[in-house]
């Protein structure tokens, strides 16, 4: 009965369905075939589309046939001549909100349509950041709302050999742009641009203004800086925990007893002591960020509070910020052209 409802669904809605009593390769080969027949029908078949159009999707249904299965090419023949069909009678136009990046757009990335809402905290470690993400994605969820985290050194592509990489703490600062930056692309393509189009609240755990301070800090020239980052999708807000370096160097050995070299600034200044490199550096950073902030306008947030008070805060702030319809943004690259009065040439 359950293989009657199944094959009654994969008819009804067009599953492509392999025979499970194949052997596993030949599912597999079956499978690649089927998406690559899509690829190129994409390419091929769907000439003078807008970006905008929408393709009709593939699903696929593995089956336990009581009949004679049909073999892995005769599924290929049907399947491109109904997704042909489908594609040449489907003129449905997306009408969504949309997101665009700060310069530079990702290749082969269409921005639109992004209806969801990206949410930054940034700030330095000690400042409470984590924690405030933490609290912010439970209550959203509690609201109702899908909500998913990102931040840095999260990439699939490259954490794991940053994560080690830093352990030697020989680093060139170029050498350690281009790997956040890489760390940082890798997540923009494949985990928050395809969780705001799915109308995800994508909560990032630091963004590519505590990189890019980090990367002038340490003498990078701004706009090599900003050309990098130009990629960035504007943030629907990003909120700074503002935090006297004291206080950061005294939360950060209350919890874990040392400072960290790269926080401390030891890779520009390698000799003296730890606690006063670190002070110095966290003042630098602050004067950048006070810089960024001018230029970007985020909402700086006095992180020298208790947890639960700056959570209110920081919940009304969002919970407005929510109820307002998504806008049309800009990349970077883009607003700060804008800003500037300048044209852009991303």
């Amino acid at each position: 009965m359950l293989n009657d409802e199944y094959h009654r669904i994969s008819n009804e809605y067009n599953f492509v369905t392999i025979d499970a009593e194949r052997p596993p390769d030949e599912q597999q080969q079956a499978v690649r075939e089927c998406v690559q027949q899509r690829i190129d029908l994409t390419k091929h078949k769907t000439k003078g589309w807008s970006p905008v159009h929408r393709l009709p999707e593939m699903s696929m249904i593995w089956k336990l046939p009581v009949t004679q299965p049909k073999r892995p090419q005769e599924i290929l023949s049907t399947v491109v001549q109904d997704d042909t069909t489908a594609a040449e009678e489907s003129t449905e136009i997306l009408d969504m909100p949309s997101k665009h990046p700060l310069g530079k757009e990702l290749p082969k990335i269409n921005p639109l349509p992004l209806k969801g809402k990206l949410i930054v905290i940034e700030g330095a470690d000690g400042s409470g950041r984590t924690t405030q993400i933490g609290l912010l994605h439970n209550q959203l969820e509690v609201l109702g709302y899908p909500v998913i985290d990102v931040g840095l050194k999260r990439s699939t592509l490259v954490a794991d050999e940053l994560q080690e990489a830093l352990q030697g703490n020989t680093l060139s600062p170029v050498t350690l742009s281009l790997f956040y930056a890489t760390d940082f692309a890798d997540q923009l393509e494949n985990k928050i641009v395809p969780a705001l189009r799915s109308g995800f609240i994508v909560l990032a755990d630091r963004y590519i203004y505590t990189l890019m301070a980090r990367d002038i800090v340490r003498g990078m020239g701004s706009q090599w800086v900003r050309d990098i980052y130009s990629i960035a999708l504007v943030p629907d807000a990003v909120f700074y925990l503002n935090v006297s370096p004291e206080m950061l160097a005294e939360r950060n050995l209350m919890k874990s007893g040392l400072l960290d070299f790269w926080e401390s600034g030891m890779d520009i200044r390698r000799s003296g002591d730890m606690y006063e490199c670190f002070i110095r550096y966290q003042r630098r950073m602050h004067q950048e960020f006070h810089e960024l902030q001018t230029e970007y306008g985020f909402d700086v947030i006095n992180g020298n509070r208790s947890p639960l008070v700056i959570n209110r805060d920081l919940r009304s702030k969002v919970e407005q910020i929510l109820s307002s319809p998504t806008e049309d943004h800009s990349t970077i690259g883009k607003s700060y052209d804008t800003l500037s009065g300048r044209e852009s040439v991303a």
